[in-house]
């Protein structure tokens, strides 16, 4: 079996690959992408980091490809919908570097409150100015943490042995779990409020990006910090540089851009601006951890048939999940479904199995339904293996049953989500054999298929209500690619669950939502 290594990874990992038998690995770094294209088709594996691009284009060539393996957790790099298409496992390691980021941010922290990077520039050019870099004390100072995954997690512990004090807002996380490791779980407003010190930590969502705004820096009091350790834009950078030149914001320390490398940004010209090239994951150690892992993986998979780490496939036999994949592909878009259309954090998941799905194994249906459901909070950090463990850290009940007699389908999978602020139940099944549908949300009965930019709404049944919302819509250009309609007629409601070619704007949705009869405008992203 021929392993391509296509981007730096350590040397042990390198090695490690080597010395199987069975292996015949080849590095080339720095391939065009017609390059990659024009040798994948002769590989069995492909090891990246975040360089190479595994486009469609690319898995399309990719005859003999079986897995694709990322050393880290980032794969926005990676088509992963297009390799399951193709049956090609994807991994990625998302415990190898987490320690590493999390020490990255609290050394942003500390270089930020006494002005390290700047101070060594000076002394550098040979001055001497004690009096202009007068420092601050992090010690009993206050630290928002947004986003409470295991980074977050590692930075809020850090911090304590700081003696700083930690507050910290996750909305998909119940502040019991938060408390129980003695941080003070508040609302958003109220961290933006109080902090001296602002931490990102959450995946690249449409919930965070530009989480922090323009109208979110106005509400910070003034002389705090803000660091970004996490994505690209999750701070919006121009709103960042206006607070700045405001005075409300003291300093800045960003590891990522919303452009990297970063052109022409003038967050850079300012001086109270510490930045670093992405160094987040870059430590030695870390390095060494996530190359030993991925190829460990790699060999496990290709050599032994055990799957690690996998985004999009279970550790199951082979012949097991060529049977289940349908249903796995449902489970996970009916998860994220509902999770993008609940608000709060997760208490209880009720999953029940009608018809022939309940004669089969259910465990990996179930964690695929929890992968679907997290996944939109933590990004690529959740995989079949992690999901039970990350369920049972954020203390969420799931519970399973089975019922072999089906009525309206030959298999039906229903999920009822119960969380801190509301309630939620979504069904799906097949039309043929491989066709997910989505059949119901609530109370409601529909056709609708899983995929791409959808769009829901809930209105008041009446005349020209749908012929509105479709008029508004082609006024912005968007083009309604389908449309279902369900419907209570006891209560005169609709739901109207719409799929556009591209995403809906949030100040078109502010301008559905303002309409008379539409009570509920929501976005999902499959």
């Amino acid at each position: 079996m021929k392993i391509l290594v296509s981007d730096n990874l350590a040397e042990s990992g390198v090695e490690k690959l080597r010395k199987v038998q069975q292996f015949e690995v080849d590095v080339k770094t720095g391939l065009t992408p017609d390059e990659l294209r024009g040798i994948i088709k002769d590989y069995d594996g492909l090891v990246i980091r975040s360089a190479t691009k595994v486009t469609r284009d690319i898995i399309d060539a990719a005859d003999n490809l079986k897995v694709v393996a990322r050393a880290g957790i980032g794969l926005d790099n990676v088509d992963v919908e297009a390799a399951s298409k193709r049956g090609i496992v994807v991994m990625n390691t998302p415990e190898g570097n987490i320690v590493t980021t999390a020490e990255h941010a609290i050394a942003m922290i500390l270089a930020l409150s006494r002005s390290i990077p700047q101070a060594t520039n000076s002394i550098k050019s040979g001055k001497w100015e004690k009096k202009r870099f007068m420092g601050r004390e992090v010690f009993n100072k206050v630290l928002g943490i947004i986003g409470m995954g295991r980074i977050g997690r590692i930075v809020a512990d850090r911090a304590k042995g700081l003696k700083m004090n930690v507050i910290a807002f996750d909305p998909y996380i119940s502040s019991e779990v938060l408390e129980s490791s003695g941080i003070e779980a508040v609302a958003l407003d109220d961290l933006l409020t109080r902090s001296d010190y602002i931490t990102v930590h959450t995946p690249m969502t449409p919930e965070t990006r530009d989480i922090l705004n323009a109208k979110a820096f106005k509400k910070m009091k003034e002389g705090v910090f803000v660091i970004n350790c996490a994505r690209g834009g999750i701070v919006n950078e121009q709103d960042l540089h206006d607070a700045i030149r405001a005075g409300i914001v003291a300093g800045a320390a960003l590891d990522v851009f919303a452009q990297e490398p970063p052109k022409d940004n003038p967050l850079l010209a300012l001086d109270s601006v510490i930045a670093t090239p992405h160094l987040g994951a870059s430590t030695d150690e870390a390095q060494e951890n996530v190359a030993i892992a991925v190829a460990d993986q790699v060999i496990d998979f290709l050599v032994r048939g055990t799957i690690r780490n996998a985004v999009n496939a279970p550790n199951i036999d082979g012949a097991v999940l060529a049977r289940l994949r349908p249903y796995l592909k449902l489970s996970e878009k009916l998860g994220s479904v509902l999770t993008q259309i609940t608000r709060g954090a997760i208490q209880k998941v009720s999953i029940e199995y009608i018809g022939e799905v309940a004669s089969m194994e259910t465990q990996p249906l179930t964690y695929s339904i929890l992968k679907g459901m997290l996944t939109p909070i933590m990004g690529d950090m959740v995989n079949f293996v992690n999901v039970p463990v990350l369920a049972r850290e954020r203390n969420i009940k799931v519970t399973e049953s089975v019922r072999s007699e089906a009525e309206d389908f030959t298999n039906l999978i229903g999920i009822h989500v119960k969380t801190s602020e509301e309630e939620n139940l979504v069904a799906g099944s097949f039309f043929g054999k491989k066709d997910p549908r989505m059949v119901r949300i609530n109370d409601f009965r529909l056709e609708a298929a899983l995929e791409g930019h959808l769009l829901l709404i809930y209105n008041i049944d009446t005349p020209g209500t749908i012929g509105a919302i479709g008029t508004c819509l082609g006024k912005h250009h968007i083009n309604i690619s389908m449309m279902d309609v369900g419907q209570v007629l006891e209560r005169g409601q609709n739901i109207i669950f719409l799929r556009t070619d591209t995403p809906v704007p949030g100040h078109v949705k502010e301008e559905l939502l303002a309409m008379d009869n539409v009570n509920v405008v929501q976005a999902i992203e499959l």
